[in-house]
């Protein structure tokens, strides 16, 4: 084989090694983003919808929603419902508490995930308001109830996989994050003083 040759092969095997790699790149940046919005729209995998207001059609019908919480190995929050459950008529909109509080003798800053079950009934139950759509913080010792405002869309009775839905579990799981930067500022001095102390 000739050198010329060689270097042919050589070029074809870095181009397509670069086409793999950014292939590869572009897959990861891009699918997680794009599965996110695909299940915000569709509620696949229990992703619940989000809308403005409630339908103007309330039905008869009623399902029985049942409020889970729990929070990720490491977050030192206590976090439950206020209520376990309650029946609401399809198209009807709910409003619910879940009640954090903080136990330690520091902020903690928390974001909370969530999903439906069954799946089934992910893309009928919308929420209108949810604490879990923006970042929380606890001060030390602070016990809080955060609302929920809700409706199951009455389309739900129309879908043959969720008609014969009676009960839906809405959970919630709370994560620690980072605290935003002015409250992690108020932290500083504090440190200092402690350290000066000893």
């Amino acid at each position: 084989m000739t050198s010329h040759r060689l270097r042919g092969n050589n070029r074809t095997l870095a181009l397509l090694a670069s086409l793999v790699l950014g292939l590869t790149f572009t897959t990861i940046f891009l699918i997680p983003p794009f599965y996110d919005w695909f299940c915000r729209v569709t509620g696949y995998g229990g992703t619940p919808a989000v809308a403005s207001a409630a339908p103007e059609v309330i039905l008869d019908q009623t399902v029985r929603i049942r409020f889970d919480a729990s929070v990720e190995a490491g977050m030192p929050w206590k976090f439950k419902p206020v209520v376990r459950s309650m029946d609401i008529r399809i198209g009807e909109t709910g409003l619910a508490f879940y009640e954090a509080h903080n136990p330690t003798d520091r902020p903690v800053a928390g974001t909370a995930s969530f999903n439906v079950f069954p799946d089934t009934t992910g893309g009928y139950f919308t929420k209108i308001a949810c604490f879990c759509f923006t970042e929380q913080v606890l001060q030390p010792g602070e016990t809080v109830q955060m609302p929920v405002s809700f409706f199951v869309d009455p389309a739900m009775i129309d879908d043959p996989d969720a008609r014969l839905v009676r009960e839906i579990t809405l959970s919630y799981t709370f994560h620690e994050t980072p605290l935003p930067a002015d409250q992690a500022a108020l932290q500083e001095p504090a440190a200092a003083d402690a350290s000066a102390v000893n």
